[in-house]
């Protein structure tokens, strides 16, 4: 009996053998590969931003890719992070709140991703517990080995088999050394043998410190930080050098010597101006060919595909350095301290400002301390305003401020989620005189609360289970704003997370006052998109447009904003109206 028969017939039981692997029905042990990325050293490396540039060079020569995260934390998904400890919580189309580096992926890769894609220790061990519960173990006592790393396997395999992938890209949180990790990394190193020669591929993500006092690059942590990785019986085939400057020579042989990777394997990641850059630097190096002759694909490779895939991406990264024309555009909200926690609408603007040829910078503005008499000075040098998402009543009122000084002085605007709640806030107070209007989530018996859950949605008992959450279709009022932003489409397809909603009976009051509903959920009275139609750019959404956003596809929004924010800093160029630009990229 061959070694993969012999693992798939034990797969099943584990009260006789050692050899406990599951394995999904039809899967093929080698046809996949895999390539593992792992952290020393420190978190925060980039190893989701080095994964998915790598996976995007393999996706170009025309290979199949699948990403997955693991995470070490308990939670079953990332819903109830904090956007300060954790960064933004990126949502996916079936509505799973996971890592942000799941955004990272979808942009590089430009694919949707799925519940599949992610996966935390909470998952891992809730499966293993209703496996032991409905007694799937055959009496055996449950342990970490070889159960718990069975099931990380089993999520592995069973991706491959999802998406009949040439390559399983998978990237685990946090670094070589953490408690929480280790079982991960044990499944990874008992997968590789497993599945046999020439199937998966090791990298490690290392740091090199450059002290300023001393003037010079060392090592010692890096290597320290590759060892405890070998002592797990890993061995690594690649290693990346994360540094602040091009790593040197020198430091790349000391790392190479104590690791047993060759040297040409040992490449410098320093840091660069766009992370959309790095798949060149990463070209430069030759690491995809590196990886091809490692999992033995050459074979699979299509330079045809390749050729045209790599030359539609530099005439993207060709166009950041011509980005001439700056604008200012102002993220007002109360996660302003930690950048990741908007990474997506970050990029977002990126991707518009590089389509229009304009270098977007940001200004950042806590809105705690935001007032009706300081908001002008706050906002006198920008070109644009943008209030996002979040929960809570910290900052809501400042944000109102936000919103009426764009509403007011004509200032491009937009809306996400929570700004679009306070867009109508603002709008019902000031506009429609209706007093005390407000929102149930920040003050739950105002007297006008134009914001609240829908009558259904109070039936829903329990924390997230009220959530809406993932895609949905928004159905487009002909002849509005939105609907020429979207090319004139009768729907179009947005992500949610959020519980409150305009309460119905107010609907129509706003709207005799001139608010515009041009986008609601098909068939239902939930208003999903708003515009102000005398107004240069003034738009808002209950959905997070920044999460479907991609390089070569910039989400309309975005691209509206940043084109009414051109406009407004050059009122004398000829710069492209909002949709005129929108279409032009589209066509």
């Amino acid at each position: 009996m061959k070694d993969s028969e012999l693992l798939t017939s034990v797969s099943k039981t584990s009260t006789d053998s050692e050899f406990f692997s599951p394995m999904p029905p039809g899967y093929k042990p080698g046809k996949t590969k895999y390539l593992f990325v792992m952290g020393t050293v420190m978190s925060g490396l980039g190893k989701g931003i080095f994964s998915s540039c790598l996976a995007k060079l393999m996706q170009d020569k025309g290979l199949k890719i699948a990403p997955i995260k693991l995470e070490g934390y308990l939670n079953i998904d990332s819903g109830t992070l904090n956007p300060f400890r954790h960064g933004e919580v990126f949502v996916l189309d079936d509505g799973m709140e996971c890592d942000m580096d799941l955004g990272t992926y979808e942009r590089m890769l430009d694919q949707d991703l799925s519940k599949a894609n992610f996966c935390t220790s909470g998952q891992i061990f809730n499966d293993v517990l209703n496996k032991e519960r409905h007694g799937d173990y055959l009496g055996r006592d449950v342990q970490m080995i070889p159960h718990v790393t069975g099931e990380v396997k089993l999520r592995l395999r069973n991706l491959a088999m999802k998406t009949n992938a040439d390559i399983v890209f998978v990237e685990i949180g946090g670094t070589v050394g953490d408690l929480e990790n280790a079982y991960f990394i044990e499944a990874m190193r008992e997968l590789a043998y497993e599945e046999g020669p020439n199937s998966a591929c090791f990298v490690a993500l290392t740091y090199i410190l450059e002290p300023q006092t001393l003037g010079e690059q060392k090592s010692k942590a890096a290597q320290l930080g590759i060892k405890q990785l070998m002592q797990l019986g890993v061995q690594p085939d690649i290693i990346a050098c994360r540094a602040t400057h091009a790593v040197t020579e020198t430091v790349r042989q000391k790392i190479s010597v104590y690791s047993n990777v060759p040297f040409e394997r040992v490449i410098s990641l320093h840091d660069s101006a766009s992370i959309y850059t790095i798949p060149a630097m990463l070209r430069d190096k030759g690491l995809d060919f590196e990886v091809a002759r490692l999992l033995k694909i050459e074979d699979r490779l299509n330079l045809r595909h390749e050729r045209k895939s790599w030359a539609q991406w530099c005439d993207f990264t060709d166009r950041i350095d011509a980005a001439q024309k700056p604008v200012t555009i102002a993220i007002t909200g109360k996660y302003t301290s930690v950048r990741d926690s908007y990474a997506s609408i970050i990029n977002s603007l990126e991707h518009a400002g590089i389509a229009l040829g304009a270098k977007v910078d940001i200004k950042w503005i806590e809105t705690t301390g935001i007032s009706d008499t300081n908001v002008a000075q706050h906002l006198a040098d920008v070109d644009g305003i943008i209030v996002p998402g979040g929960f809570g009543t910290r900052g809501a009122e400042g944000k109102i401020c936000c919103v009426k000084h764009a509403r007011e002085n004509n200032f491009p605007y937009l809306g996400i989620c929570f700004g679009f709640q306070m867009a109508v806030i603002e709008f019902a107070r000031n506009v429609c005189g209706l007093a005390g209007a407000n929102s149930t989530e920040i003050e739950k018996d105002c007297e006008n609360p134009v914001i609240d859950y829908l009558p259904e949605q109070l039936k829903i008992e329990g924390l997230g289970g009220n959530m809406r959450l993932g895609g949905f279709d928004i159905e487009l009022k002909p002849d509005t704003f939105a609907w020429q932003l979207f090319a004139k489409a009768h729907t179009v397809r947005m992500r949610f997370r959020h519980r409150y909603e305009v309460a119905p009976r107010y609907i129509e009051t706003l709207e005799k006052a001139g608010l515009v509903f041009s986008g609601k959920a098909p068939g239902q009275p939930i208003m999903q998109i708003l515009e102000l139609p005398q107004h240069p750019y003034f738009v808002g959404t209950q959905a997070h447009p920044c999460l479907t956003s991609r390089p070569l596809r910039p989400q309309p929004m975005f691209v509206g904003l940043v084109a009414a924010a051109m406009q407004k800093h050059y009122p004398k160029n000829d710069s492209p109206d909002c949709v005129t630009a929108v279409r032009n990229l589209c066509s």
